[in-house]
């Protein structure tokens, strides 16, 4: 035996003998490796019959023999036990004896079993039931203190399952929630068969079995010995074998059942109508524990969820780019609310996947493939086209393998769609207008999380934002598009080739949807000088567009037939107090003479041009003042300058320098700074690397700017 001697070597056993109440020692296989004088004079056997027996087997009866096994395994995964199991006496007999059993360790190591027994006489001297009773109500005030201030779910299942299970002396624990009104949910089990804890993760309300009866009829429910749990349930999954007993504990608060608690216990467990009632506090503390803990988890998720559509509110708002913000979005809604997000658009009669998200980036890639060799069918039920077709959220609480099965294509399809692991799914339409732009998809999977109705409400309300945010950026597209194309109906098309000069134009609008009034013209006269002119109408929108038009026609018209500055200017003058225009204009106009070397340049209120020569010298026109348009002209000032072969010259609206939080002085210096590229190569381009480099990123005017240089 040497187990035994090892024992022996590690522990004086023999001190035992000085205990009267029955002492009995195993070691890690539980074969018995001492018992003290008290426990040889109970069990009537010498001690030298007894060692190198297995304990349940050479002490207890044969009925409780399964449940002695039982309490072995558990006391060596180091849980200690106290309960009641029946003893085998020399002649055959059984006594109902009080049992203690704890872990003899060496160091950290569980190495043996210590077992003290006490047979129940019913005598005031020697009444071991009382004593253990108790201990048990002693050990569930304990417990019921700790569900009062428990915190979470899983701490109360912990003490549900385990110290409540330890205090009453059961080996089997568990605790099951109702999910709706048909199903339980297994959320804690320690003990039981292998595999239990999975078969019975969900289950009917409905099934026989003692937590479902309990949870219909709301009453308690105690099953004492083998027998009388056969007769009423002989289908039950059995923890072990031999003589068990039972108690299932209805959860309830305000007149409902919100779950139900059972312990199972070795042997034929006596249960005294004390216990039992203190069972049944037991279980209304663990009731209020649950529904405290379950108020405070909604009332953190709404806040939450209030915080996260304010934080998608913000972000929607932030771009007009709705692709791009929409990624964003998903980004955000994982792993806090899903484990997968996925947002689909339908354009062009067909889903077209715009994001996907998932904490692993590994598992993204997964989803794209899979999307990508597997299409969503147009005629599939319980997918994103049904939620098309029908304009209505589709909530599947729980994904099951038969759903997966119908679903896959190939075995190939079958064997990723397990792997992905989905558990619950949850699709929104995104509705604008009464039409579907889209569908977006939450997915738990590893979290285990489990969408229901309650989840719906929240979802519909993120997918009616998306889907605003995606209507109005189409239509703030749709409107720019249009702006944009009337802004360059009413522009020039300048001739691919103007001898004698290399010219560049640019004109973009404002980040917004109406068109402006800036406007240009470059005009090649029969004698060959050039008329360039660049002019800016106060305002947005169709009167502004309509008096753009109007000026530009104005100074082609004239320019046939007096291409002078100060007529020309004369004449626009003439013409707003002709007619009622409408709007303030400012232009510079400028007649290039070739022939002569030189230019002139008359502004109305304008911004003066910039000059780079063909040395690199850099000089801007003199500001000569002036007021727009159609008021007093007194204060224009006709300026002369030199612009030989190879001179540049750039004229443009203030869209180009101004910015709102900075003074002009600041914004011409940065143009200055930046023309001298335009002597670098190609004209057109370079002037468009100019605008992008001296514009408000914020778009927050029309900008015009012409450029023309004289060929050497």
């Amino acid at each position: 035996m040497p187990d035994a001697e090892d024992l022996d070597r590690g522990f004086d056993l023999e001190y035992l003998d000085g205990f009267s109440q029955a002492t009995l020692v195993t070691d890690k296989h539980c074969r018995l490796v001492y018992l003290n004088t008290a426990a040889e004079r109970m069990v009537g056997v010498r001690r030298d019959l007894l060692l190198g027996r297995p304990l349940a087997a050479a002490v207890f009866s044969s009925d409780h023999q399964g449940a002695a096994r039982e309490v072995c395994e558990q006391v060596l995964r180091g849980l200690p036990w106290a309960g009641a199991l029946d003893a085998l006496r020399a002649d055959g007999s059984t006594a109902y004896t009080e049992v203690s059993c704890a872990p003899l360790r060496r160091a950290s190591e569980v190495v043996g079993l210590v077992f003290a027994m006490a047979e129940d006489r019913e005598s005031p001297e020697q009444d071991h039931h009382a004593h253990r009773l108790a201990d048990r109500l002693t050990g569930l005030a304990r417990v019921n203190a700790e569900l009062a201030v428990a915190e979470d779910l899983e701490t109360v299942t912990k003490v549900v399952i385990s110290e409540a299970a330890d205090a009453v002396g059961a080996t089997v624990g568990s605790l099951s929630l109702l999910v709706d009104d048909d199903t339980l949910m297994l959320v804690g089990l320690r003990g039981g068969s292998e595999g239990a804890a999975s078969r019975w993760t969900r289950y009917s309300l409905h099934t026989q079995t003692p937590a479902g009866d309990v949870a219909r009829s709301g009453e308690t429910l105690v099953l004492v010995g083998r027998d009388a749990i056969n007769e009423r349930y002989p289908d039950l999954e059995r923890a072990a074998d031999g003589e068990r007993s039972m108690v299932a504990l209805p959860l309830r608060m305000t007149g409902h059942t919100i779950g139900v608690a059972t312990w199972s216990f070795p042997g034929r467990r006596r249960i005294d109508q004390a216990e039992l009632e203190f069972f049944g506090v037991l279980a209304d503390t663990c009731a209020q524990a649950i529904e405290r803990i379950r108020a405070q988890q909604e009332s953190a998720k709404q806040a939450s969820r209030m915080q996260f559509l304010v934080d998608v509110s913000s972000k929607l708002s932030e771009s007009l780019d709705y692709q791009r913000t929409l990624v964003e979005v998903a980004r955000m809604a994982v792993p806090v609310f899903a484990d997968w997000c996925a947002i689909d658009l339908f354009e062009d009669d067909r889903l077209h996947r715009l994001a996907v998200e998932h904490v692993d980036p590994a598992k993204v890639a997964l989803a794209r493939e899979l999307e990508d060799r597997y299409p969503a069918r147009r005629d599939a039920d319980g997918g994103a086209w049904t939620v098309v077709r029908t304009g209505e959220p589709l909530l599947i609480p729980d994904v099951t393998d038969e759903m997966i099965v119908l679903s896959a294509r190939d075995e190939d399809h079958l064997r990723t769609l397990r792997l992905l692991g989905l558990r619950s799914v949850l699709l929104v339409p995104l509705i604008a207008h009464g039409g579907v732009l889209g569908v977006m998809s939450w997915v738990t999977a590893e979290s285990d999380r489990r969408y229901d109705q309650g989840d719906l409400p929240f979802a519909a309300d993120l997918g009616r934002r998306a889907a605003i945010a995606i209507d109005n950026s189409r239509l703030h597209t749709e409107t720019l598009e249009a702006a944009v194309r009337l802004q360059h109906a009413v522009l020039p098309t300048l001739p691919l080739e103007i001898p004698g000069w290399d010219v560049g134009c640019h004109f973009s609008p404002a980040g917004r949807t109406e068109v402006g009034g800036d406007f240009y013209d470059v005009i090649l006269l029969p004698d060959g000088r050039l008329v360039v002119f660049v002019g800016d109408v106060m305002g947005r929108g169709v009167r502004a567009a309509a008096a753009m038009a109007q000026m530009r026609a104005a100074v082609r018209a004239y320019v046939a037939d007096d291409p002078d500055p100060q007529v020309m200017l004369a004449r626009l003058d003439r013409l707003f107090a002709t007619y009622d225009v409408g709007r303030l204009v400012t232009m510079v106009y400028l007649l290039v003479d070739p022939e002569h070397d030189e230019a002139a340049s008359l502004s109305a209120g304008h911004p003066p041009p910039v000059v780079l020569s063909h040395d690199g010298t850099l000089h801007q026109l003199p500001s000569t003042g002036g007021a727009p348009l159609g008021m007093d002209p007194d204060g224009r000032e006709l300026v002369t300058f030199p612009l030989a072969a190879g001179d540049l010259l750039l004229a443009f609206t203030d869209g180009l320098i101004e910015r709102r939080d900075e003074d002009i002085d600041v914004g011409q210096r940065r143009l200055l700074d930046a023309v001298p590229i335009l002597g670098e190569g190609c004209l057109p381009a370079q002037l468009e690397r100019l605008v992008a480099q001296v514009r408000d990123s914020r778009r927050s005017d029309d900008v015009a700017a012409v450029a023309v240089r004289r060929r050497m």
